[in-house]
């Protein structure tokens, strides 16, 4: 998983709990059980047995549950062995395992920060 030091697990929605309403949570964000509803995190993990059926906001995302919905991550989705991702997923990062499943449509992000521009022939000129 990615806990750091600074990104700990804040709250956890455990195996046999079911939520029906959108949910915000600051750290990270652990699903064992079933959402009904859109998420936004600093992070999120479905465990092996979570369902979500909404989109997910996060910064980094780890699918090992099920997800009916959109993904929108600013650094990366990870769709575990077990994972399934039923819908478009826009990240800078994506790696699925073997084993998971997407089907969806992947917008991968370029980061233009690291956009090096070189010098054209006619600039070295002068």
């Amino acid at each position: 998983m990615f806990l750091r030091k600074n990104n700990k697990l804040e709250t956890l929605i455990g195996t046999g709990s079911e939520i029906k309403g959108d949910v915000t949570a600051n750290g990270t964000l652990k699903i064992d059980g079933k959402i009904t509803g859109n998420i936004i995190a600093d992070s999120v993990i479905l465990g092996n047995n979570a369902l979500v059926t909404g989109d997910i906001k996060a910064k980094s995302v780890v699918i090992g549950g099920r997800l009916n919905g959109n993904v929108t991550a600013e650094d990366i989705v990870e769709i575990k062995p077990t994972g399934q991702v039923f819908g478009d997923v826009h990240t800078k990062k994506l790696s699925v395992s073997e084993g998971g499943i997407f089907e969806g449509r992947s917008l991968i992000q370029k980061d233009e920060t690291k956009v090096i521009d070189f010098p054209t022939k006619e600039s070295l000129a002068k």
